[in-house]
């Protein structure tokens, strides 16, 4: 795909889109919000793509939103649109995360800011770096909560934790984030694609219907009461019973085999 702010690269089973604005620590632009939307569509379309990894180029995984637009307006008109620009950009964005059907990989190689936060945070699993860094960053400018921080990040690391990042703009490093349950695993900078790729794979390979409806299962979980969620599990196991990777599953498992999963 050719794309001036990303870079994307598909092999093996994986997507890999990186952020490509490092001079900007890959802070969001117009440009890169259309972009990003238009590689996910593409991931989602993509068959052969069964598993995706975010990450930014340079030190930082993404600061953002760039600022620096920004009093170009305030010259100009005195108002900015914030809600029409959040309903359509980062809204979009992490929607389209949440709610495709394959399994998404943050791997956070530097600072993770506003919604670049709320980005990681909406990835199924965060892979970190090390020196790696994480910031609200909203109420540092005088902003609320967007990019679905304010629902997702009680929920990573609890209500109390996640109130304190939010209100203090104080920043968290990977260790912490580990311990707290923000991110899944640590790397040393040098490891962490590496190593994340080699995950991306390995989820690639496994039944990835399985885990599009798993991934439906926990969405679904997030806002709905335990008689829901009940009634919900057995719809998706009835679909779930239905594909050809559950048949091989069984036929490995009673032939003492590795499974041969497709995705289908």
């Amino acid at each position: 795909m050719a794309y001036s702010t990303l870079l994307y690269e598909a092999s093996d089973g994986v997507a890999t889109i990186t952020f490509n604005r490092p001079d900007k620590s890959n802070a969001f632009d117009d440009t890169m919000i259309a972009e990003t939307i238009d590689a996910l569509k593409d991931v989602e379309r993509d068959a052969q793509v069964r598993a995706v990894v975010l990450t930014g180029a340079g030190k930082n995984f993404c600061a953002g939103q760039d600022l620096s637009p920004l009093m170009q307006y305030y010259q100009s008109s005195g108002a900015i649109p914030f809600g029409e620009h959040v309903r359509k950009s980062y809204n979009v964005i992490v929607t389209k995360i949440r709610t495709i059907e394959k399994p998404f990989i943050a791997a956070i190689n530097g600072a993770a800011a506003g919604a670049g936060f709320g980005i990681a945070c909406a990835c199924d699993l965060r892979h970190a770096a090390d020196n790696a860094k994480f910031r609200m960053a909203f109420v540092g400018i005088a902003l609320a909560p967007d990019s679905a921080t304010s629902f997702l990040l009680p929920r990573l690391i609890g209500w109390g934790r996640a109130l304190e990042m939010a209100i203090t703009n104080a920043p968290l490093d990977a260790e912490t984030a580990l311990r707290y349950g923000l991110v899944n695993r640590v790397f040393s900078a040098d490891e962490l694609m590496p190593k994340t790729r080699e995950f991306a794979q390995h989820l690639a390979h496994a039944p990835t219907r399985a885990i599009g409806l798993t991934k439906r299962a926990f969405n679904r979980a997030l806002t709905c009461d335990l008689e829901t969620a009940l009634e919900y599990e057995a719809a998706l196991q009835e679909i779930a019973g239905r594909t050809e990777d559950h048949r091989e599953g069984v036929r490995a498992f009673i032939e003492k085999r590795a499974p041969r999963f497709n995705g289908q």
